[in-house]
Parts: structure tokens; C-alpha cells; sequence
């Protein structure tokens, strides 16, 4: 978009905050950078330059606007709507593959040479990898700085710098202040920990329905690894360099969030998978619009709108449950999956109580004994072929993932059948085109809107939904009475 410079000025002149996030203002006369709902007069059209990322605004020398701060706006939805190899490279780079593993490791992960990666993402979002990692752990410096005590010296490390002279440095060239003056600004009332807990806001593109989002989350919730408490959903995270726990709450204009970390350098991870779980990135102006183009959805839209799809932390972990909740009841399928947790998960401790364990690994489930797996036959082989495919890496499930390849790959496992495929595209891959035409509720809601109600011939009338399928799921699911369509009291 932010080659359209007359669409751009328009948004920018609006003060726009749909546009957040899909690309940033730099002002020439100023050197800063803003996110076009920027509440600051709007400069003149000849002063202004767009770039489609904020690293590419730091790499041509622009730093962050301090009324606006574009750091903290909603990520682009790009990202979480295409397949492509740039999309995936945005969203392993979000998940820290680049500061883990560095440039080769990301390309390792896609398929493709470093130079062909890089040479891409500089094409489309006027920076490489490097740049916009180096963003990211800016973003990150700046959160811990302001919700947090803790030394600078052990912050840098946190954030992910290798050098606190790095750390010094770029907090100087992109927010024009140093550590000390930043914290100085903070927010009065602004909460501030000491150890590993963390309290911040993330934001969205209004409309957000939290109806079916946290009601999904919360009837389908494992118990010991999620649960609903004091209106926030609460779960706990595998990441990188320890384990987390996560409550998240919705709030009018912000999703409320707080981590529990073992270890504060998973926090970047932990934030983007909490994203990507309640899909946050979404711009539901855009799929609504198109939604609504179908005469019998359109009021199913304007009813709820802004419905997001509720997704996943952890690919794998879904994959296991989704063929547990196989021909059975969600109940069902929460009773089997607790079984696991209870048996072969690891532990964790909940300062607030009610969370026990973290989900167990595909390495771990690939060496039970199939005959100790409290189910029938097929489905039991349907479950160890998974995992066994997970654990030695012939299947990956992921945020890198190219998601035709792993629907093929997932259909090929005994046992998958379309449903199971699409249901993980959808929830755990963030394909937003995946639809279950068999599914029984959404044949049933089908039926009684007037649509059709045969696989077939339901897929053919929701071609005109396309690209946001899995989308109009949500809005039919949601005319069940279902818990899962509700937010819980």
C-alpha cells in the first residue's frame, strides 16, 4: 500500500488508525516516522515519504515518533493473509528465529538461500531480515524499559542485544533518547515489576468481537494448561529459552495482557504468539466488507462484526488435539487431552494456582506405548503416526509454514480426512481462506440461513468469500448456542 501515495496522504490526513500497521509516515522536515493515525497536525503531502515497515524507516534514518510511537501499532495484516515467502519470513522473524538463529537459520527454515530472502524482504518491505529484527528488539527494549525495574545491563540481554553498547546505541538512533530518558518518560501509574512479570496493552484494529475469540478459547480449554479466571484467559506457553504463563483479557480498545516468563528473553516470542492466538493483526473492516457482499451473511455481520479466529500458541500442541476431539465431544476431547497433560506433561508453577503443566512435546508422545492411549484403534494410529512424523521433523507445523504443502502433507497422515486438515490450517497454520464445508454446525447454520448445505455445493456459493473463508466460519459457528460462541461470565 504504501506505493499508493494518494491513498496514503487520505489516511494520514483522516488520522485513519485502520491503516496502523500497514505502513508509516517519515516526515522530511522532522527525520521521525509516525503510524498514520499520528494525532499531531498532518504535514504537508511534500514532505512526507512512506515506507511499508518501521525498520525501513529506521534504515533511512527516520526515529520514532514520540506522540504516536508506531512501534507499538497493530502488525501488518499482510502477513497473517498471504503464504508466500515473504509472509512466512515475517512471521518466523516475529516468532525470533533471526535472533536465534540467525539469517541462515531463517533460510534454512524456508527453503531458500540467504541471498534470495534477503533480497526479497528488501524489495517489499525496504529492509532485510537483519533490519527488521533489529526493529523488533527495539520494540522489545522499549517495553521492558518502561514496564519494568530492571537494570539496564540485564534489560539489553533480555531484549535480545548482544552488547549493551548495541542496546545503548539503537535505543538512541530509533526513539532519539537514551535508556534513562526513556524510562523517564514513562507513563505515570504506569506498572512496573521487578521480576518476571509483565503487564502491557496489546492493541488491534477495531472491530474486535471477543464473544466467540474467548469463548473458544475458554470451553475448549485443557484443563491444568488453560482456564478462565477473573475475566482473562490464562494459559502456558513453551517458548524458546524457558516456559511463560499468559492472561489475557479484552478491554474497548486493547487486549489486556500479562506474562509470567522463566526467563524475560522470551518475551518478543511470547508476545507474538499471544497475536497470533487471538489473531490481533487482522484488519476486520477488510473482511467484513467482503463478507457482507453475500446478502444472506451480511446480517449475521452486522449483528457481531468484527469477529477474529481463534487460534493457537503452539502448532503441534493443536494438531494432537484436534485429532483427540476427532467424532467426539468437545468434553470428550478435553478429557482425553487432560489425560496427557496429567500423565506427560511438564510441570510448571502458577503463582496464581489453577495452571499445572505445560502441554507435553511430540518427542515425549512419540514414546508412549500406543496400547496405554485410552481410545479406539484408528484414531489411536492416526495420533502416534502424527506425532511421530512431528518428532522427527518430517512434518512441521509452524509459523514459517507453507500452508497447501501442509495440508498435502497432513491428508497424506492415516486418519486425516479434510476436516482435520482444514480445521488446522485454519486454527493452527492461520490460513484465513480454510473452511470446513463438512463440519455439522456449519452445514446446520447453512441450512437454516439458506445456503447451501452440501459440502459441495457450499464450497462452490463460498467462493465469493474468498480470501476470508475461515472467517465466515466464525459468523456461522456463532448462530449455535454453543459455549464456544460466548464469552464466559
Amino acid at each position: 500500500m504504501h506505493t499508493d501515495t494518494e491513498r496514503c496522504v487520505r489516511a494520514v490526513r483522516s488520522k485513519d488508525a485502520r491503516f496502523d500497521g500497514w505502513f508509516f509516515t517519515a516526515v522530511l522536515t522532522t527525520g521521525i516516522y509516525c503510524r498514520p493515525s499520528c494525532p499531531v497536525v498532518p504535514p504537508k503531502p511534500g514532505n512526507m515519504v512512506f515506507h511499508p515497515s518501521a525498520a525501513a524507516c529506521q534504515q533511512a534514518g527516520f526515529r520514532a515518533c514520540k506522540r504516536c510511537r508506531p512501534d507499538t501499532s497493530p502488525g501488518s495484516p499482510e502477513w497473517n493473509q498471504r503464504a508466500d515467502l515473504v509472509a512466512r519470513a515475517m512471521r518466523l522473524i516475529a516468532d525470533g528465529v533471526v535472533d536465534r538463529e540467525g539469517v541462515p537459520g531463517l533460510a534454512a527454515r524456508l527453503g531458500y538461500s540467504t541471498r534470495q530472502i534477503e533480497r526479497q524482504l528488501l524489495a517489499e518491505l525496504g529492509a532485510g531480515p537483519l533490519a527488521l529484527a533489529r526493529a523488533q528488539r527495539a520494540e522489545t527494549a522499549r517495553l521492558l524499559i518502561e514496564t519494568t525495574g530492571l537494570p539496564m545491563a540485564d534489560l539489553a540481554f533480555a531484549a535480545g542485544f548482544a552488547s549493551v553498547r548495541t542496546f545503548n546505541d539503537t535505543v538512541r538512533e530509533v526513539f532519539a533518547l537514551n535508556p534513562s530518558e526513556l524510562r523517564a518518560r514513562r507513563p505515570k501509574g504506569q506498572p512496573q515489576t521487578t521480576g518476571g512479570a509483565l503487564t502491557l496493552r496489546l492493541p488491534f484494529r477495531a472491530p474486535l468481537n471477543p464473544d466467540n475469540l474467548f469463548g473458544h478459547l475458554a470451553a475448549t480449554a485443557v484443563p491444568g494448561v488453560e482456564e478462565w479466571r477473573d475475566g482473562a484467559y490464562r494459559r502456558t506457553l513453551r517458548l524458546p529459552y524457558g516456559h511463560g504463563i499468559a492472561a489475557l483479557g479484552p478491554r474497548p480498545d486493547h487486549i489486556a495482557c500479562r506474562l509470567t516468563l522463566s526467563d524475560l528473553r522470551d518475551l518478543p516470542v511470547a508476545i507474538a504468539r499471544c497475536r497470533r492466538m487471538l489473531d490481533l493483526d487482522a484488519d476486520p473492516v477488510a473482511v467484513d466488507d467482503q463478507l457482507r457482499t453475500d446478502p444472506l451473511l451480511a446480517p449475521l455481520v452486522d449483528k457481531a462484526p468484527g469477529r477474529r479466529v481463534p487460534r493457537t500458541a503452539d502448532e503441534a500442541e493443536f494438531a494432537v488435539r484436534a485429532v483427540l476431539g476427532q467424532q467426539v465431544s468437545t468434553a470428550a476431547a478435553r478429557t482425553h487431552a487432560a489425560r496427557l497433560v496429567t500423565a506427560h506433561g511438564d510441570p510448571v508453577d502458577d503463582p496464581e494456582g489453577g495452571l499445572t503443566h505445560l502441554f507435553p512435546t511430540a518427542e515425549r508422545l512419540a514414546s508412549l506405548d500406543p496400547e496405554s492411549l485410552a481410545m479406539p484403534r484408528t484414531r489411536r494410529t492416526t495420533l502416534t503416526t502424527l506425532v511421530s512424523r512431528l518428532a522427527d521433523g518430517t512434518l512441521h507445523l509452524g509459523a514459517g509454514s507453507d500452508w497447501p504443502e501442509t495440508r498435502e502433507q497432513l491428508l497424506a497422515l492415516p486418519g486425516f480426512g479434510p476436516w482435520t486438515a482444514d480445521v488446522i490450517a485454519m486454527r493452527a497454520l492461520g490460513d484465513p481462506d480454510a473452511f470446513l464445508p463438512t463440519d455439522l454446525g456449519i452445514r446446520r447454520a447453512a441450512a437454516d440461513l439458506g445456503l447451501p448445505a452440501t459440502p459441495a455445493a457450499l464450497t462452490a456459493r463460498a467462493a465469493a468469500w474468498r480470501p476470508w473463508r475461515a472467517y465466515a466460519v466464525q459468523y456461522l459457528w456463532a448462530t449455535d448456542s454453543h459455549p464456544i460462541n460466548f464469552l464466559p461470565v
